[in-house]
């Protein structure tokens, strides 16, 4: 088998691409029958599946090192040729819609599709190609901006990853030092954070206006293939939360501060959970790998089966280094219907949650891809549906986390549950700011950060940012790269976070019955929809 660093990149020829794609698409609409149709859409589906293998491979290895000039000249050619790619699916997806064989090719093909069609049709017009590249262009910026942070700190210079650890030590001093030192970065960057976000926001709201929307949060659900619920159900959801778990997380945020003897809570205490330390995992990346190995042959045989490819293979980059891009992520690379997980270690118990979490991910478009269904658009469900699996395998990872924590395996259980409802507030905080953002698109950059300080002390009452004077004008969510890249993504994750709290139920009552559901979930892939899923 071949390994991922092996795996060679050619750029795909986009007039070549584009000819053979215009070719299959005229075959689709001449041909007499549905099975003529099909066999049409299967080689559309290649041509997709094609280029969609060549842009996560740029992906990966521009994020892995964003200092290499050959990838980051391959990212710059992605920027410009996935919105042309993105036209023709949008013509692909106007075809489906108009087959006058429409219901065979729903049942060969699921329902689901056609749902997508439809709402994808109305996100792309040719008049907004040039948009949607500046678009792509500005995310990027955004990526190697961050990437670039080189802070110095206890005698180093660290990225922004590294500071975290630093983040959660016991010593309250250095807490605040890193802490600090954090927001310095965002800080002394305010004003290019700032002019990006302050461009992509006029820019998607330009983008929604040529398209017939009043304003990009309607453009943005159709992006994101929201097909059964929409900003009114979600507003709903965000009231619940509010008036439900706030007051949960408010006095987890107590019980906090008498743990570790403090009187009150300050931004910079957040991140310690124990007095005498929180739970490290052991061994390292190494170690995480290896537990990894026999948790997953442990769970079940598809589960080790999956794990033994990733690491046969080399699909994994793990720890934090000068020079990689922040974050963690699951990519796929279709042709060889194999997953990639990006991460960056710092030695923390964030390296289990990412590791098991984007674990997840791969697993499920892993199970997808053996299911073979021949719809690309059935690799992954919509976001929040994605996220069930991953937080879902936090969950069901439980068993093994001794030998990941050994004495510290209650602390990290303990950890990772309340974590998951000190998070519900914060993520629909980002959820309301981004609706308030794109409903008010000519407010300034100030003006964007009074408003996400305000939601802070609806959401987060607790929160005290001890005279930190960016951070108490509202600059925290600079750090937030899906605000900047992934427009009302971030609610996805709470919902999923109430699923997931679903499986740990279901793990603790009969782990078989809660093995079986997840298994499932996972082969179903994106034929259906979030609610029927």
């Amino acid at each position: 088998m071949t390994k991922f660093d092996d795996l060679p990149y050619v750029r795909p020829d986009l007039e070549a691409f584009e000819a053979e794609f215009r070719a299959a698409l005229r075959d689709f609409g001449a041909a007499g029958s549905a099975e003529g149709q099909a066999a049409a859409f299967a080689r559309l589906s290649s041509l997709r599946n094609g280029f969609e293998t060549a842009a996560s491979m740029v992906e990966i290895r521009q994020t892995r090192n964003t200092l290499d000039p050959f990838y980051e000249a391959e990212n710059d050619f992605m920027d410009e040729a996935k919105p042309r790619v993105e036209g023709l699916e949008s013509e692909l997806y106007a075809a489906l819609a108009a087959s006058p064989f429409r219901p065979e090719l729903e049942r060969r093909l699921g329902r689901q599709l056609f749902r997508l069609a439809e709402l994808k049709m109305k996100t792309y017009k040719p008049e907004i190609l040039e948009d949607l590249q500046a678009e792509n262009r500005l995310g990027s910026e955004y990526v190697k901006l961050k990437a670039s942070a080189r802070v110095p700190f206890e005698g180093e210079e660290r990225n922004l990853t590294e500071l975290l650890a630093f983040a959660e030590s016991p010593d309250r001093g250095m807490r605040k030092r890193a802490t600090a030192a954090i927001a310095g970065f965002y800080r002394d960057h305010e004003a290019e954070f700032d002019r990006i976000y302050d461009e992509l926001v006029r820019l998607r709201d330009a983008i929604a206006r040529k398209l017939g929307f009043p304003n990009f949060v309607p453009l943005a659900y159709a992006r994101l293939g929201r097909s059964d619920y929409g900003a009114e159900a979600v507003a709903g959801y965000r009231r619940q939360v509010h008036a439900t778990v706030v007051p949960l997380a408010a006095a987890l945020r107590k019980r906090q501060a008498a743990r570790l003897g403090l009187p009150s809570l300050e931004f910079y205490d957040e991140a310690l959970e124990f007095p005498s330390g929180n739970p490290e995992p052991l061994g390292g990346a190494e170690g995480i790998v290896a537990n990894g190995l026999s948790m997953f042959a442990a769970m079940s045989k598809e589960t080790g089966d999956f794990f033994r490819l990733l690491s046969e293979r080399g699909l994994y980059d793990l720890e934090t280094r000068k020079g990689k891009a922040a974050g963690g992520y699951c990519s796929y690379l279709p042709t060889e219907r194999v997953p990639y997980i990006f991460a960056n270690f710092n030695g923390t118990a964030e390296d289990v949650d990412t590791f098991s979490h984007e674990c997840g991910h791969a697993f499920q478009v892993y199970r997808s891809g053996l299911a073979a269904r021949g719809v690309p658009d059935y690799d992954w469900p919509t976001l929040e549906a994605c996220e069930i699996h991953s937080m879902g395998m936090e969950f069901l990872a439980w068993p093994w986390m001794d030998s990941f924590f050994g004495k510290d395996a209650a602390k990290y259980r303990f950890r990772h549950l309340s974590a998951g409802i000190l998070f519900l507030p914060y993520g629909v905080l980002v959820d309301e700011f981004q609706h308030w953002v794109y409903g008010n698109p000519q407010v300034s950059p100030a003006e964007r950060k009074a408003a996400w300080r305000g939601l802070e002390r609806k959401y987060l009452p607790w929160r005290d940012y001890s005279g930190d004077e960016f951070l108490e004008r509202g600059g925290f969510w600079f750090r937030q790269g899906h605000i900047f890249q992934d427009p009302f993504y971030y609610i996805d994750y709470t919902l999923a976070q109430v699923s997931a709290y679903e499986f740990w139920g279901k793990a603790g009552a009969d782990r078989g019955a809660a093995w079986a559901s997840y298994l499932s979930l996972c082969d179903l892939g994106g034929s259906e929809s979030y609610l029927e899923l």
